[in-house]
């Protein structure tokens, strides 16, 4: 029998952290997190990570697990994902994935078998230090030598995926496979999945706030902190938007005007991404928080399509 599983998605500073503690309240519910920056700890802040306070007693996975100095990898949340799912079903209760990494869903929502690809770190070094060296454009130059289908599709900007694309191919030979020709849905869950979006002027709003209540809650302290462990730019935990930008500001490469400028425009372009990436998901319903006057009735309608979708105990 299929396991029941709700997923919340949408992009940065949307509004799913409050919503998705609400649902969590009505369901019997418990969150697993999907986002790359917040299974760490210590990095608090600029993840905007919810307290304890701000959790509601709801119990939340994934979330200030891992140490900043160790990798964490795609292959890594799928494994610990699915255990904490199959927990959280034992006690007869509603697992639910909340977050903005779309390859973190992908990996519970797909078969996706990661044993033949596993993360080569010192790969990845290299290609990262070939990026800053030589220029993204350069490292995407290298893609499309051994994969031109995959270079058409990826922007030279997103090293990410650039890099991402290059590891299959020099791990195994293999090309990497557009979006909805590699993916075979998973048949161990029965999920519903769930897309919050608002109007983008709104949520760029939304954002350019965030980025300042960060830095007046304390982003660069934190960040100092963490440089105090030995951490820097080139640790995979500290690669994420307002870390690497206050990390240049505090090495002097920008400002701190320039360093907040840089981050709010950085976080309004992945909330971008992040929509293009979601929005190829077939099975996903989206809500528009616009339409909802309060969010008890945004939380009303979300339990309401959970309810007819999923058979819960």
């Amino acid at each position: 029998m299929k396991k029941p599983l709700l997923i919340i998605v949408g992009p940065t500073a949307v509004g799913k952290t409050d919503t998705s503690i609400a649902v969590a309240k009505k369901l019997n519910g418990e969150i697993i997190s999907a986002d790359s920056i917040q299974v760490y700890k210590h990095l608090d802040i600029g993840s905007a990570k919810p307290s304890l306070t701000e959790q509601e007693g709801i119990p939340h996975y994934l979330m200030d697990e891992i140490d900043p100095r160790e990798n964490f990898s795609v292959s890594d949340f799928q494994h610990k994902a699915k255990e904490y799912i199959r927990q959280i079903n034992d006690k007869h209760k509603l697992p639910i994935i909340v977050g903005g990494t779309g390859l973190y869903v992908n990996a519970i929502i797909y078969q996706m078998d990661f044993t033949s690809t596993a993360s080569n770190w010192s790969l990845r070094k290299q290609l990262e230090e070939d990026a800053e060296a030589y220029g993204n454009e350069a490292l995407h130059s290298k893609l499309r030598q051994v994969d031109p289908e995959a270079a058409d599709r990826i922007h030279f900007n997103n090293v990410k995926r650039v890099i991402r694309a290059l590891e299959v191919y020099y791990e195994n030979g293999n090309k990497i496979h557009d979006f909805k020709n590699t993916f075979v849905e998973n048949p161990e869950y029965d999920y519903v999945l769930i897309g919050l979006i608002r109007d983008r002027q709104q949520l760029y709003d939304r954002i350019n706030q965030r980025v300042d209540l960060l830095i007046e809650n304390g982003l660069i302290d934190e960040v100092n902190h963490l440089m105090s462990l030995g951490l820097d730019e080139h640790n995979i935990s500290m690669k994420g938007l307002g870390y690497k930008e206050i990390i240049g500001y505090l090495k002097g490469t920008y400002t701190l005007e320039e360093a907040i400028e840089i981050l709010k425009r950085d976080t309004r372009r992945y909330a971008k991404r992040q929509l293009t990436w979601f929005r190829r998901y077939e099975k996903i319903k989206w809500f528009d928080i616009n339409q909802y006057e309060t969010k008890d009735a945004l939380v009303h309608n979300i339990i309401q399509y959970v309810e007819g979708k999923l058979h819960l105990i």
